[in-house]
């Protein structure tokens, strides 16, 4: 499949690159298109947005 996704335990199957659980590191990556080259794909900025929301949620459950 061609979805990009977050996956915050690291297990899930297929191709995966590996960023920072900061923002700050996915904006920098997503900026300097170093995300896309690793997944070799082009990343819309709606899955971006998405992938930060995510990104929160995730910060959010390790927090409790």
């Amino acid at each position: 499949e061609a979805d990009i996704i977050l996956d915050p335990t690291g297990k899930k199957s297929g191709r995966g690159a590996y960023v920072c659980r900061d923002k700050t590191c996915l904006r920098k990556a997503m900026k300097s298109k170093r995300l896309e080259r690793s997944l070799e794909t082009e990343i819309p900025a709606d899955i971006c947005e998405s992938l930060e929301r995510e990104l929160d949620k995730a910060d959010e459950n390790t927090e409790k």
